[in-house]
């Protein structure tokens, strides 16, 4: 039953793309009937160019064994590329991915930096959509929201 749990688990999430889904974590449990998959300690994913790396991931799936949400917590840091090449870095306590949507939550401590444009948001809160471009933040009660962006000056050419 575990080998066949471990490969479901290994084939639903390879169908996002073609690219192979590395996971290595200290610990591993599924629930195939609850559609539930949650790898513990020194969590690390590689997935192509995309790399996260936290305490706790927990892989959710659908009927079908398609994946509906990624959640990851403790200390999170990723690097991410998107299907427009934008390639971003970051860290925070949890991050949420909802691959339908294809969207990213990141809660507490967030930092993401856009890389090559140099754009960074700092928050408590912070959306990003990966088929749109969009983003949004929020700050926590003491910290408000950060945005570092370059600003091309009118005498610089390109």
């Amino acid at each position: 039953m575990k080998k066949y749990l471990i490969y479901f688990i290994l084939t639903a999430l390879t169908t996002i793309n073609a690219d192979e889904l590395r996971i290595k974590s200290d610990g591993f449990e599924g629930d195939d009937s609850k559609g539930i998959t949650i790898f513990t300690g020194n969590v690390a994913i590689k997935k192509g160019i995309d790399e996260l790396n936290a305490s706790k991931v927990t892989i959710y799936t659908n009927k079908e064994h398609q994946p509906t949400k990624y959640e990851a917590v403790g200390d999170v840091k990723f690097y991410l590329q998107n299907e427009n090449n934008a390639t971003y870095k970051g860290r925070a306590q949890r991050v949420i991915y909802y691959p339908v949507k294809q969207e990213y939550h990141f809660y507490k401590d967030v930092y993401l930096e856009e890389i090559g444009d140099k754009k960074v948001i700092e928050g408590d809160e912070v959306i990003l959509s990966v088929e749109d471009g969009k983003a949004s933040a929020v700050g926590a009660p003491t910290k408000p929201v950060l945005m570092i962006f370059k600003i091309a000056d009118k005498n610089e050419t390109k």
